[in-house]
């Protein structure tokens, strides 16, 4: 009986250990290491948005000049008499 008494506890103890192992684990994991992955993805994000932001960007002209760009598949509107607009009247 003393016997059974005495693996039950040490059973308890090794399983206490373990989920105390476990709880300080993951909090030293989300202490430490997760802001550093954190910092790291966000500053692959702002990399990759500056990237794009600078290949939006159209070098060599200079800064004012102005540029009409006309999309080529845009029909044009072939009436004489130009496009039809209805106005109201305003009192």
């Amino acid at each position: 009986m003393n016997i059974v008494i005495i693996l039950v506890i040490t059973n308890f103890l090794k399983t206490l250990f373990f989920i105390l192992v476990i709880w300080y684990g993951i909090k030293l994991f989300t202490k430490y290491i997760v802001p550093k992955m954190l910092h790291r993805t966000v500053k692959n994000m702002q990399s990759r948005v500056e990237d794009q932001f600078r290949q939006h960007q159209r070098p060599g002209r200079p800064e004012g000049d102005v540029t009409i760009e006309k999309n080529p598949n845009q029909s044009r509107n072939n009436n004489p008499k130009g496009e039809y607009v209805d106005f109201e009247e305003v009192d």
